[in-house]
């Protein structure tokens, strides 16, 4: 594929023939002649004269080309200790019938189905049924409470809901039907019916508009490929609103097929029948990108796995997966191995399985501390690759593609910007900022295929949420800073740089040297109100499994950690220790929630949480008075 440098530069010297050449990668029902239309700027749009079909080309032209007998998908499920899988012929069968049991129940081109669904195979069914008759597919997160559900029916309007019985979680199983009759009951749109694939593990009473998959797959006729405009959406995503109402990222199905494609050899070294684990949920853009159409597009085969990094039963789930399915690229969040690390601090339980095949460990979706990064190295030998991108990006932003040339790691960068995103750092005034110096981290428009090109049915949103802070430029939200070597150092949300008597300060760099103690798991500093400095930073640390030395002796040292590696000017005069920090479900630590209730705001709980009872354990310590101003 030649040289990093080389491919940087024809993606930004020549984007329409570099994209074009992209674009061969991907069977056209109507090949682009142009790649980028920017008429109608900053609503770019790519290859605006194809016309294909998502599901054939993840599907239905391998097992045209003889591949048919190749393993597509496999189903681990320790929770239920179940193992499943599809070859390319049959899991394009099981699309095909699903797809024709939605075409039977009036779903057309154009129509959204939302999919509220725990990680089974149906979940990734249901997506892939949908693209094949060109409907809009939207996943909401399995378990979310029946209010975000309802908020996410009303905005994209679905004829249809695909859910299931029931998910499960550790060791529990969450019923999911009455979270669906509740969020149905509160929507303002009523979805005409819902499909329920049931579970043995707790079966739903249906009603009058409720269908049994079974039962609808059984009467219905397999549906072929429609083939649709390359800029029609291929599904609606939602992620978090400051204002509280989601956003919902758009999907255009042509350049999502051409960037993950590329992605999949560029960035992950991953092709034709070869093995892809990501430990995420197709809820999120992880498990879109990464589990369901990234693989599937290239060829390859994806692992979907239901559980836990750590106990569904233990912290070597993980190793286990990699070992029976001869994984070549892992991909999950650094909170995963955190989890694996804690458990398991010297990663014995790897030495119960053969890893050999695994040759590339990538983590993103949130900041990979440098601690973490040289556990997993030293623990597996292989190269572990921190890489940035976000929901409304669909595919990596910074990354070391190994595909293309890896480039010498520096823990705590993802390295360099991959070709299509010309990343920039910006003062508040918009001007460029020296090497090493943070700011505001920007991509020049247009941004590259598969990036959003706007939200479901709000324009003016996506202006003001990411186009309106700079003059020609998309707003990431982060902060951080480029060296002289043109790594990426991402230290964090825009609101997570603290100021400290006029001292601009990243809570990252904090974490960092927290994360460097050797009885640290994992950390969070949140920067909290002072009516003196207007805000000081204040440490959270969960202490590794088995270390039972006293909370104030390590606390004091944490402190000390900090002022040596960053100085006095950092200010951090309170680390607590804690049994638990919250987090989303897809692993994010709740910084903002902890940051409002310490300020003393009534923080509502995210919908989005994985255990509100941390939350509630903190709160009394999050409230109180810095020790130590």
């Amino acid at each position: 594929m030649g040289k990093y440098e080389d491919v940087f530069r024809a993606s930004t010297e020549d984007p329409e023939n570099f994209w074009l050449t992209a674009a061969e990668g991907i069977d056209w029902d109507v090949a682009p002649q142009h790649a980028l239309d920017a008429s109608g700027a900053p609503f770019y749009r790519w290859f605006p004269d194809g016309r294909l079909n998502v599901c054939f080309n993840a599907l239905d032209r391998h097992v045209e080309a003889g591949r048919g007998d190749q393993l597509a998908l496999i189903y681990d499920s320790p929770v239920t200790d179940t193992h499943h899988t599809y070859t390319y012929a049959q899991l394009r069968d099981e699309v095909a019938a699903f797809a024709g049991g939605l075409a039977r129940l009036g779903v057309e081109q154009g129509d959204r189905v939302v999919i509220y669904m725990p990680m089974v195979p149906e979940a990734a069914i249901a997506m892939l049924a949908c693209a094949r008759i060109g409907a809009v597919h939207s996943v909401v997160f399995g378990g979310f409470a029946p209010h975000e559900l309802a908020l996410r029916i009303d905005d994209a309007a679905p004829k249809v809901v695909v859910s299931a019985s029931c998910g499960i979680e550790g060791k529990r199983v969450i019923a999911y039907k009455p979270l669906l009759d509740r969020a149905i009951e509160l929507a303002v749109h009523k979805p005409e019916k819902s499909v329920i694939f049931q579970r043995p593990q707790e079966r739903a009473e249906l009603g009058t508009d409720d269908i049994d998959w079974a039962d609808l797959v059984a009467a219905a006729s397999p549906a072929d490929c429609v083939p649709v405009a390359a800029n029609a959406p291929l599904y609606i995503l939602y992620t978090s609103g400051t204002t509280g109402k989601p956003k919902g990222v758009v999907r255009d199905g042509g350049a999502y097929a051409v960037a993950l494609h590329w992605s999949m050899g560029a960035v992950y070294d991953v092709g034709p029948g070869e093995t892809m684990f990501t430990g995420s949920d197709v809820g999120w853009v992880v498990g879109h990108s990464y589990i369901v159409y990234g693989p599937l597009l290239a060829g390859a085969t994806t692992v979907l796995y239901e559980g836990k990094p750590v106990g569904t039963p233990d912290a070597g789930q993980f190793w286990r997966v990699v070992a029976e399915y001869d994984v070549k690229t892992m991909f999950t969040a650094p909170t995963a191995f955190r989890a694996i690390r804690k458990e398991d601090p010297t990663g014995s339980l790897t030495e119960d399985y053969d890893v050999t095949s695994l040759r590339h460990l990538f983590l993103a979706g949130e900041r990979l501390d440098p601690e973490t990064y040289h556990w997993a190295s030293t623990l597996l030998e292989i190269p572990v690759i921190d890489h940035w991108w976000q929901t409304e990006t669909g595919w990596p932003i910074v990354a070391n593609p190994v595909g293309i040339e890896a480039a010498p790691v520096k823990p705590g960068s993802p390295t360099r910007p991959l070709p299509g995103w010309d990343v920039r750092v910006l003062d508040p005034s918009g001007d460029p900022v020296p090497a090493g110096v943070d700011g505001a981290i920007v991509v020049k428009l247009p941004l590259p295929p598969g990036a959003l090109p706007t939200l479901w049915n709000d324009d003016d949103r996506y202006v003001a949420s990411y186009l309106s802070a700079f003059d020609g430029y998309y707003l990431t939200g982060d902060s951080g800073h480029i060296d002289d070597d043109g790594y990426v150092f991402v230290m964090g949300r825009t609101d997570d740089v603290i100021n400290v008597a006029g001292h601009r300060l990243s809570t990252g760099s904090m974490e960092e040297a927290l994360a460097a103690h050797p009885d640290v798991a994992e950390c969070a500093v949140i920067g909290v109100a002072d009516e003196l400095k207007g805000q000081v930073p204040r440490g959270f640390v969960v202490l590794k499994a088995g270390v039972s030395r006293d909370a104030t002796e390590v606390e004091a040292e944490l402190v000390q950690l900090v002022r040596d590696r960053i100085g006095a000017v950092a200010s951090l005069k309170s680390v607590t220790v804690v049994a638990a920090l919250p987090k989303t479900r897809s692993g994010k630590i709740l910084r903002k929630t902890m940051r409002g209730i310490a300020d003393g705001h009534d923080e509502p709980i995210p919908s989005t949480v994985d255990d509100a009872s941390v939350i509630e354990v903190l709160r009394p310590v999050l409230r109180h008075e810095d020790p130590t101003p």
